[in-house]
């Protein structure tokens, strides 16, 4: 075994070689669609590293042809708020993060390094008119880093916009006029203050025309006491550095909206000072929005009901009629409102924003199973934003293990701008690994702690699965020579296995501890993380570690075999570890023969439940790997049941059966659902082809809808006690292996469009498109092109 151990100076020699590769490959990445930047970075003239503060920002253009495309670049540090010709254009505009780090290593946790920034891309033809236009925006510098590692701040405030209009270049510099937005007030961050973002105090008596027809931000206000901006620093100047193009679209924004509970019939009435709960349909991101009748000074106060929230809104009034938008963003399924007792409330709404749309659907006639499914996708998309993370109340933290089990129903889910945050929580948490060590870290960007576990999830479940369902070969460019060069920290042991790394926090799951078998864990982990660096390099037509991967794929899979496995489950300490998560992914990964399947599954996934959500999705998908669809079903029902039959809930918990945060990132059940029971997965890259494989264990009907690159995937399923019908509309540049189940009567015809392509055992005269290909224990099987297609197959 020792020629598969890397030597330190060879270990060194790679180790630079790949640093160089990967900073090539860091500017190869971001350096073709960079802007050349006229524009400078403006603030008022006051304090720029003032924490949690507010400026307004204005000017007047003429525009000479408004019919000719006009796009904008915009960024901040941190957010910002646009109109052009008092319309809202941009709401919550800038990603918190950066693409890149300034400079490389060493990264030391708790220290963040400065980073290069993002910028958005918007199209403004719309709003423009010829002759004079009002641009406006309101900007927000955090000022704070947080401490969960989302964020890296410039320690600046600021604001850039550039456009081009036809021949026309708008520029933000001093000619601006900036006006320190002094209703916004000092407030004090909840602890623990995990997050970047602030709460809200603001002080209408000291706002200028906010939510008014005289607002700050309209054509025609008066701004001649305003001061000019304060500019001078254009692109790449420090503290702001670079700036790269976005890697997802502006934030969706769904408008101002009524509370379920309060129709507009319900306005407007005398508040009793008692707290109003706002019904939110389900667990949104938010922010909420009021229209009261107030006495000069009256507090109000908002919140959420998830009780680890550490966003509120503090509000003084003014005088009167008045209405205010927080814009500080929360989320919950109930705002709570406090107004002084006597204050007459003309209205409450609130506004739902999130990356992208979720048009992915799961739906059966077991009503439980939609209502998981359904559960799940909300839980996806409340904690996708400026990237993903684990929840999005207590710390919003880019933890890269919760984004692999993201990863998982992502793709069945949501639609590009989901693929593409993907693609950004790749690219950061890579571009800021360590350059010296080639460890990248579990949470990140701003922070630097090594989690081997996540991190080896990350390259298989992360990395491989956004390429094998995007395509997408420059990420995959990107991202290889990290993933080649993390996996060469690990030694393999003479007994074959690999070398067992803490990192700076080993931890793995939240499951009971004692009851985790680490060894069996990080082993299975590392050899999945192989198994995908050598398809990485496959796909790349790159064979210069092949004998590395092969060796050690060969080497641990005989050695894990040989030293885990032990009359019926794998173990590295049978008297004491009988670990439902290391068996799962043993079958998950492959490392696990087929024969062993049933034993494990009897002797521990269904006895043995230690799995925190983290890995408890991955205990269902060995289920039915092992073709126990429904004790896969029952587990499932059985984990999820208190969240699951409470109504009240929408998304799903950090544990189970329940508590910590109410949204957590890592809760996939709903994988096995889409992937195992709908049957629906891709076969090769980018969803060119995929196979339909249903399994519906007690059910009669099943309905799945994916949002695949290749375009939407429709499918549904019914069936009578001699007959089943599949419906299922394919995509263009696609072809799809459909198996017809054979398990619950003896098949005699198969029509397919209302053709008889198949009977008795005959192939008859096929219909273009459609090919049957077989059959074997489970299924008839064609192959179709894209269209719509009705199979129907009759006792």
């Amino acid at each position: 075994m020792k020629n598969l151990i890397i030597k330190k100076p060879l270990a060194s020699l790679v180790s630079k070689t790949l640093s160089v590769l990967a900073a090539m490959t860091i500017f190869v990445s971001f350096q073709s669609s960079a802007v050349k930047w006229e524009a400078e970075w403006i603030w008022p003239k006051q304090k720029v590293s003032l924490p949690n503060s507010w400026s307004a920002l204005r000017t007047e253009v003429d525009i000479d042809n408004a019919n000719s495309t006009a796009t904008a670049y915009i960024s901040a540090d941190s957010k910002y708020w646009l109109w052009i010709n008092g319309e809202l254009v941009v709401f919550e505009g800038s990603y918190t993060g950066g693409p890149t780090p300034v400079k490389p290593s060493p990264r030391v946790d708790g220290f963040p390094i400065a980073s290069n920034k993002y910028y958005d891309q918007i199209d403004i033809k719309k709003y423009l008119k010829s002759g004079k236009n009002t641009i406006a925006a309101l900007a927000w510098y955090y000022g704070d880093n947080g401490q969960k590692g989302t964020h890296i701040s410039s320690g600046n405030a600021g604001f850039i916009f550039q456009a081009k209009v036809g021949e026309q270049t708008i520029v933000s510099d001093s000619t601006w006029k900036a006006h320190a937005h002094e209703a916004y007030l000092p407030v004090e961050k909840m602890v623990p203050f995990r997050v970047a973002a602030w709460s809200i105090n603001f002080d209408a008596r000291k706002a200028l025309g906010d939510w008014s027809s005289n607002a700050w931000y309209l054509p025609g206000y008066d701004d001649s006491s305003w001061s000019n901006a304060k500019g001078g620093r254009k692109p790449p100047r420090a503290p702001f550095f670079n700036l790269f193009p976005s890697e997802i679209p502006p934030l969706n924004n769904h408008g101002l909206t009524n509370c379920v509970n309060f129709s507009d019939a319900k306005f407007p009435f005398v508040s009793d000072g008692k707290t109003i709960n706002c019904q939110l349909d389900f667990n949104k991101n938010f922010t909420p929005y009021f229209d009261i009748d107030a006495q000069e000074g009256m507090k109000v106060h908002i919140k959420s009901n998830m009780r680890l929230s550490t966003i509120e809104t503090f509000y003084t009034a003014k005088q009167g009629r008045q209405q205010f938008e927080s814009y500080s963003w929360t989320n919950g399924r109930i705002i709570e409102y406090t107004f002084p007792k006597g204050t007459i409330v003309h209205d409450l709404k609130y506004r739902w924003t999130g990356v992208g749309e979720t048009p992915g659907h799961f739906e059966t006639d077991d009503p439980w199973l939609s209502r998981i499914w359904q559960m799940a996708e909300n839980t996806l998309y409340i904690c996708a934003r400026d990237n993903f993370m684990d929840t999005p109340d207590r710390e919003r933290g880019l933890w890269i293990g919760d984004v692999a089990d993201q990863a998982s129903y992502l793709f069945y889910s949501m639609d590009k701008p989901g693929r593409d945050l993907l693609k950004k929580a790749i690219k950061e948490t890579l571009a800021f690994s360590d350059s010296e060590s080639g460890i990248f870290a579990g949470l990140g960007p701003g922070r630097f702690r090594e989690l081997p576990a996540q991190s080896l999830q990350f390259i298989e479940q992360g990395i491989w699965h956004y390429y094998f369902n995007t395509g997408d070969k420059q990420t995959l460019e990107f991202a290889y020579p990290y993933v080649h060069r993390y996996l060469t920290l690990w030694e393999i042991k003479e007994n074959g296995l690999a070398t067992f790394r803490s990192g700076a926090w080993k931890w793995t799951d939240w499951g009971p501890q004692e009851t985790i078998d680490y060894s069996v864990i990080q082993n299975a982990l590392y050899y999945s993380a192989l198994i995908s660096a050598r398809k990485m390099a496959q796909e790349l037509g790159n064979d210069t570690y092949l004998n590395f991967y092969n060796n050690r794929i060969h080497t641990i899979k005989n050695a894990f075999r040989q030293k885990y496995w032990h009359d019926g489950f794998y173990s590295s300490d049978v008297s004491k570890l009988k670990d439902d998560r290391a068996n799962a992914i043993a079958i998950l990964f492959g490392l696990a023969t087929p024969d062993q399947y049933q034993q494990i599954v009897d002797n521990v996934l269904i006895p043995n439940q230690f799995a925190s959500p983290h890995f408890e999705w991955m205990v269902y998908n060995a289920m039915a790997i092992a073709g126990r669809y429904d004790d896969a079903l029952a587990r499932m029902k059985q984990r999820y049941a208190k969240q699951v039959n409470n109504p009240a809930l929408s998304t799903l918990a950090e544990y189970l059966p329940s508590g910590g945060t109410e949204n957590h990132a890592w809760n996939a059940p709903s994988t096995v659902l889409s992937q195992h029971i709908a049957g629906i997965s891709p076969t090769s890259v980018a969803w060119k082809s995929y196979q339909v494989m249903p399994n519906m264990a007690h059910m009669n009907r099943i309905q799945q809808k994916v949002p695949s690159v290749q375009g939407n995937i429709e499918f549904e399923i019914t069936r009578e006690p001699s007959s089943i019908q599949i419906q299922l509309q394919s995509p263009n540049n696609t072809l799809a292996l459909v198996g017809v189940p054979k398990q619950y009567f003896d098949i005699d015809k198969i029509l397919v469009n209302g053709n008889t392509v198949w009977q008795q055992s005959k192939i008859l005269k096929g219909i273009q498109g459609v090919k049957y290909v077989g059959e074997d224990d489970k299924y008839m099987k064609f192959e179709v092109m894209p269209g719509n297609w009705t199979i129907d197959a009759n006792n």
